[in-house]
């Protein structure tokens, strides 16, 4: 292995630094318009009242739609579907939040949060009796499968 002489190295690096003046290392970004800065907050209206209250509704729609659910989530493949569903309500709501946090809307990222916990609740109710961590009862058995 070759010996370095950092000391020289470094001393290199310091003159080429010195050389160069601080407006081209650290150059000042110009100042913005106020019409540019107009357009923008336009722009970002127009994509939070959208975009954001879409997705919002989707997952408010999912998870209206998990108080009705139509099928046996006891076991099995039932139970399998029921937790693939509050999975999507979940992630949809994380999806949700994420945007209403980025466009500043306030109450509708406090609704994605409450569905995020609705998720959560729904999947407890299931998961925590098989798990053990919940006394099992006849709609939530502590078995996954229905083969007994």
């Amino acid at each position: 292995m070759t010996e370095r002489n950092w000391d020289a190295e470094l001393k290199k690096i310091d003159r080429q630094l010195e050389s160069v003046s601080d407006e081209a290392m650290f150059p000042v970004k110009a100042a913005q318009g106020t019409q540019a800065r107009a357009q923008v907050a336009d722009v970002q209206k127009v994509t939070s009242t959208w975009g954001v209250f879409l997705r919002l509704s989707l997952t408010v729609a999912l998870g209206a739609g998990m108080v009705f659910w139509p099928y046996s989530a006891r076991c099995g493949i039932g139970l399998t579907g029921y937790l693939g569903a509050v999975s999507a309500l979940v992630i949809s709501g994380i999806w949700s939040s994420v945007w209403t946090f980025r466009h500043r809307t306030a109450r509708a990222h406090t609704l994605s949060l409450l569905l995020v916990l609705w998720g959560l609740v729904l999947a407890s109710v299931e998961v925590l009796p098989r798990t053990g961590y919940a006394t099992p009862s006849a709609a939530h058995p502590a078995n996954w499968s229905c083969a007994k």
